[in-house]
Order: C-alpha cells, then structure tokens, then sequence
C-alpha cells in the first residue's frame, strides 16, 4: 500500500485526488494538508466524502509528508518549489501538480510566472508526466511535473502526426476550452455563475502561461523547433476540455486515421474514435479518459484533431495517479477506469 499525502488539499485538484484514491486499491492518503483550513474535516469541506475520508486538514510538515512514499502537490504556481526540496531530501517522491517543475528554461519560466524560481537545481530532475510520450522516464523517476490541462490535450492531438513527421511544424494552431473549474477554486467575479453561464469567450489570446510549456512539449515530439498559436476559450461548464486542433500536411499520402489508430492502440487512457466522428466532453466528465477525433476535410492537406478531456482528471489529478501507478510498478489503470458520467 503506497502512503500518500497531499499538499493543497481544498482545491479543485486536491479534492479530485482525493475523490481518486479512495477507489484505490493500492494507495491510502494519511496526511492533507491546508494552512487555511487547519483542523477542518475533510468532509466538512468536501460532503461528497462523507463516510469516505476521516482526515481533517492540517498545516504543512516536513515530519508528517516524509513518512509518506508520495506526495502530491496541489497548489499554485510558486509553492511546492519551496517545499519540495526537502521533502525529497528525506527519500519521499513527488508529484507535483503545478506548473513549478514543467519548463526546462528557468528564465521563460520566469517570465511567464513573474517571480524567481526557488528551486533551479531540481527542474533538470523533475520528468515531465505525460505517460504516453514518457512513460519509462517516469518509471524511474522521483520528482513528476503532471502536464497542465492545456497542454495534455494539445500534446496527445498532435504527437500522432509530429512522431510521424507528416506535418509542417511551423504552422500550428490549437484553439482550446475549458470549463471554469480550470480557473480554479478562489473567488473571481469573472468566474460567477451570472458572468459565464449563456456566454462563450476566449482570453489570453496574446500569450497564455500554457504556451511555453506546450511548445517545449511539442518540440520534444517533433525533434525540432515549432511554432504554435494557441488561443484558450472558457466555457460554461464545471469541468472539461475540448482542444480543435489545426495542422498543415507536408506528406499528402498519409492515412491519418490509421496513423492516430496505431499510435495509440495499447493506450488504456486515450480513445480514438471512428473516422467522421465529434467527441463531446460529456463522454469524459469524471474519467481518466482522453477522446479523439481526426479529420482531414476535403481530403486535402489540412488535418484538425478534436480532443476532448476533463481537465480536472486527465488534464490533472487522474493524470497524476496514472503517474504514481508507474512510479510505484503498479497497474497503470488501477483506481483509474471508471467511465465518464453521462448524463
């Protein structure tokens, strides 16, 4: 049985992990932590689970997480970097959840989160969580940065055909919507139920934080530089994610279903489905499960690639246990395969 703690534990990830690994047949969670709610029962909190978590929230410490085999982090950009070096220190691993361990270039870093990063000497250890590119590498590792939401999608959409080398990398363009969950769980009058529900929009169409970390993960993919315009939507649901994606074919005779169809065919998470169809995000609400769709209209040299996610699970937290389920040489979709709620 994996010991597992959790640090941030009243956000939206926090509480996902939680909701997880209750099902889990092998882990069991017996130190979450929160400055702001020190003392409170978890369920108090969280009335979903009632009868299913007895923990109450306590403040961070060394002592308590290092007797953990894991800990995941659930906090904002800016924090685990600052704990994480001890905790490690001690022989516990580490997944962390937020963006503090995802870009290799500290100053880029930087620039896209406005602070110093407390931590430099670990972003080369850290291995970047996103199983189906790097599974081995997370075997073996004890410092996990999980993907954003964004990025997973945008990523799993376009690995196919980067791998595959059947497109122009230079030209790019990934239009992506997230539920408001993805904002996560601190007040914003953006985010109240009267200013998002009945109405669509895109922000950060200049330049979101997610870019830089897509790019690098691309780049990686394709073994060369790219170029990607990426512009986030927020849509008018709790939670999930629906990425169209639009790429440029330099070879006209590849058949893409069969090369998205192949590339993922021992995947237990990802799901491509028949020519002509359109994922909804209703079919992954609450799953672990990514879905995708790949067209090729007119059959000319444009392919779009619909992915859809819930960026809560897959797009975070779920992505997470699948990560520890490697780390620790369990099955990889232990606690992990319950099908989307529908409706």
């Amino acid at each position: 049985m994996v010991k597992v703690g959790i640090v941030g534990g009243t956000g939206y990830t926090g509480a996902e992990l939680l909701r997880l690994l209750v099902g889990h047949p092998n882990a069991n969670v017996t130190v979450i932590t929160s400055r702001s709610e020190k003392g409170v029962p978890v369920a108090q909190l969280y009335p979903n689970l009632r009868g299913l978590v007895d923990l109450a929230f306590s403040e961070p410490d060394i002592d308590s997480l290092s007797g953990c085999d894991l800990v995941f982090f659930a906090t904002p950009h800016g924090v685990a970097q600052n704990t994480v070096p001890a905790i490690l220190a001690t022989g516990t691993k580490v997944i962390d959840l937020s963006a503090d361990f995802r870009i290799r270039d500290i100053a880029i870093w930087e620039h896209w989160y406005g602070q110093a990063h407390g931590a430099a000497d670990l972003v080369p250890r850290a291995v970047y969580g996103l199983p189906e590119y790097n599974r081995k590498a997370i075997q073996d590792a004890d410092l996990v940065a999980c993907p954003g939401c964004y990025p997973t999608s945008v990523q799993l959409g376009l690995m196919p055909l980067l791998q595959a080398g059947c497109i122009d990398p230079t030209d790019l363009i990934a239009n992506s919507a997230s539920g408001v969950s993805g904002a996560g769980r601190q007040a914003s009058i953006a985010n109240l139920h009267t200013e998002v529900s009945d109405s669509f929009k895109a922000y950060a169409a200049s330049g979101h934080r997610h870019l830089p970390e897509i790019e690098q993960g691309l780049s990686d993919m394709a073994g060369m530089d790219v170029n990607l315009t990426f512009v986030p939507h927020l849509l008018p649901i709790n939670r999930g994610i629906h990425s169209t994606i639009y790429a440029n074919l330099t070879d006209t005779a590849v058949d893409v279903q069969a090369l998205f169809e192949q590339c993922y065919a021992d995947e237990p998470f990802v799901d491509v489905l028949p020519a002509g169809s359109h994922p909804e995000t209703r079919s992954v609400r609450g799953s672990n499960y990514c879905r995708i769709a790949v067209h090729r209209p007119g059959n000319g040299n444009k392919v779009v690639v619909l992915v859809v996610e819930d960026n809560l699970t897959k797009g975070a937290s779920g992505q997470a246990i699948q990560c520890m389920n490697l780390m620790f040489q369990l099955p990889e979709t232990a606690g992990l395969s319950m099908p989307g709620m529908v409706p």
